[in-house]
């Protein structure tokens, strides 16, 4: 059910300052960019994507399950969603189109032990996926 990580995501105060920072570490400047609110890069053997968040959009307190969200892509979010809901898991985040029309849609769940997990459709790993099926 788990195709294989499509985003992991950092939030931060000065976005700039991170976009910055990780583009020196990584070697490389983010491809995907919202202005003011988002950065991505492709990173590793994969090109698995690493996203830097502006912290004012961070849902987390201290009081509720914390740290960063894998997002695991999935071919269809709606049943997938429904499906860990009936294992026992409670919603984090709602089902939510990200970017109208875009085709980035993403929910979240804590599962039974208090991890958040994020699902998502994303079409960057699906052209990524393409590219080596293709090969």
């Amino acid at each position: 059910m788990l195709r294989g990580m499509a985003t992991v995501t950092y939030f931060a105060d000065d976005l700039e300052a991170a976009k910055d920072w990780y583009a020196q570490l990584l070697g490389v400047q983010p491809y995907f960019t919202v202005p003011g609110g988002y950065y991505e890069f492709r990173i590793g053997d994969y090109q698995h994507e690493l996203g830097l968040i502006n912290r004012k959009f961070a849902r987390t307190t201290p009081d509720q399950p914390g740290g960063q969200i894998v997002n695991w892509h999935v071919d269809d979010i709606a049943a997938t969603f429904d499906r860990l809901l009936s294992m026992g898991a409670k919603e984090y985040e709602p089902i939510t189109e990200r970017g109208q029309g875009t085709g980035f849609v993403t929910a979240a769940v804590v599962d039974p032990f208090g991890n958040v997990l994020g699902i998502m459709s994303n079409p960057h790993y699906l052209e990524i996926l393409g590219t080596f099926r293709a090969e």
